[in-house]
């Protein structure tokens, strides 16, 4: 064992809360270090965001290529190339991978790469290559992210998760997508694209279940012209490999085949053989509990991301980890509110939303309480351009702020941004429709439905 090093910040887990920490922590003049038993960069990285958002985008490249004859543009879709599909895709990782170790690097982050224990409130034992290592922290950062649920199903070459889904070397001929939440949508939106054929099994009645019942809806609709199909409020019962594929047996009976099952039932927090229960951690199904400021009540040991119950987004663990460094500060941080988080589901069409949904808002508020509008991009001139359909739905506290926007049409991910800062900022739609959108912008569709809701419709399509 090497002789301790002390640290005013010892981050163990190196993904996306971790690493803001670090770099957040070392802005602060603190003397960090980074514990990561894989590569900095976390699931986000390496096996989630980013390789799943280029796939998705050369998906849009194919289907902008089968759809030319529409712009009056003759091109010839040969098919896809899922070799340099993956080169493309790995080289967006290791081009972001690059950048992120220069960061650490220049901000003089000790990274230890190898398994890191808590073995002490203050102390993480790390075993590397390079042998152990005790680390001793002022404060104590718990990042250990998450991992693709199972179900405990037995991962093989033919039933798989996103993490094989993402390596696949073959596009799929046909696959039963299990789960119809982001994951499971984003992955179905690809590989019918690249051509496969595809069927979502999701246990509850709507697609993208989380989301305002009038995106899934939409989202439903946009998939049956897409031709996905999807069974809803049908559970899933069994699968058994055949010579050439699986075979899925459902609750009501029905049997279903295809070449691959890919399991896509959500994330579960990686909290197990890290010592966290041993030093009095309060842990609940395998999460971490923290507090508000997100600090455990053990010493000075906090929490990030997704081991702690809430949204599993990157961007929340992103905004976690600085928070914490500048919580350690002593900067008196403002928390993180978990319903002012954006949400985004990068499939065709393109999922958003901030706040509140029209079930949630009438529950908090009362039914008579809320007033909302739906925005048809039928009358936004760039939607139309675009050739995508889909609605901008805008919800208020009736004579109060807005307290929800969602979204669904190609690109709106991209709106995401102004819908936070008008939810957050406890906007009122009288407020949003002074302000001028450029036009012709999609950003435009967010300006026409606030004027639509501050009672000054204009080209409005219901």
């Amino acid at each position: 064992m090497s002789d301790s090093l002390t640290y005013d910040l010892v981050v163990l887990g190196g993904g996306t809360g971790g690493y803001a920490a670090a770099l957040r922590a070392a802005e602060l003049d603190m003397k960090v270090a980074l514990i990561e038993r894989d590569k900095v960069g976390g699931t986000c990285l390496h096996r989630g965001c980013v390789p799943t958002k280029a796939l998705l985008h050369a998906a849009e490249v194919a289907d902008t290529a089968k759809e030319s004859s529409n712009f009056g543009i003759e091109v010839e879709f040969k098919g896809i190339d899922i070799e340099k599909v993956l080169d493309y895709k790995n080289n967006v990782i290791s081009r972001n991978y690059k950048g992120l170790q220069g960061l650490v690097k220049a901000r003089g982050i000790d990274t230890y790469f190898g398994t890191g224990k808590l073995v002490g409130k203050d102390t993480v034992e790390v075993e590397g290559e390079d042998g152990k290592h005790t680390v001793t922290g002022t404060n104590v950062l718990l990042s250990t992210g998450s991992t693709s649920k199972t179900i405990g199903l037995d991962i093989t070459e033919r039933v798989i998760t996103s993490t094989e889904a993402l390596e696949l070397d073959k596009v799929p001929g046909s696959a039963i997508v299990l789960g119809g939440g982001v994951i499971g949508v984003e992955f179905a939106s690809v590989w019918s694209s690249f051509g496969a054929k595809v069927t979502i099994v999701e246990g509850l009645k709507h697609l993208v279940a989380n989301e305002d019942e009038t995106i899934s809806k939409n989202l439903e609709r946009a998939f049956k012209k897409r031709k996905i199909g999807f069974k809803l409020g049908t559970m899933f019962k069994g699968v058994e490999e055949t010579a050439d594929g699986v075979k899925v047996t459902l609750e009501d009976g029905s049997v279903l085949e295809a070449e691959y099952l890919l399991v896509a039932v959500g994330r579960g927090p990686v909290t197990d053989g890290f010592g966290f229960e041993e030093q009095g951690i309060p842990m609940d199904r395998g999460f971490v509990l923290a507090n508000e400021r997100l600090h455990t009540g053990v010493g000075n040991i906090y929490a990030c991301g997704d081991i702690v119950p809430g949204l599993q987004l990157a961007h929340r663990a992103f905004g976690q980890g600085i928070f914490i460094a500048e919580e350690i500060a002593g900067l008196n941080p403002v928390p993180v509110l978990e319903s002012g988080i954006p949400r985004v589901t990068y499939c065709e069409p393109e999922i958003f939303s901030v706040g509140l949904s029209s079930k949630q808002a009438e529950e908090r508020y009362g039914a008579d309480s809320v007033e909302s509008i739906e925005y048809n991009l039928g009358g936004n001139g760039k939607s139309v351009i675009l050739n995508t359909t889909g609605l901008i739905k805008v919800i208020r506290e009736k004579d109060g702020p807005v307290v929800g926007v969602h979204g669904i049409g190609a690109r709106l991910s991209e709106q995401a941004g102004e819908a936070q800062l008008i939810v957050n900022w406890e906007a009122f739609p009288e407020e949003v429709a002074q302000l001028i959108h450029a036009h012709p912008t999609q950003n435009e569709a967010l300006g026409e439905a606030h004027l639509a809701l501050a009672g000054k419709p204009l080209h409005f399509h219901s």
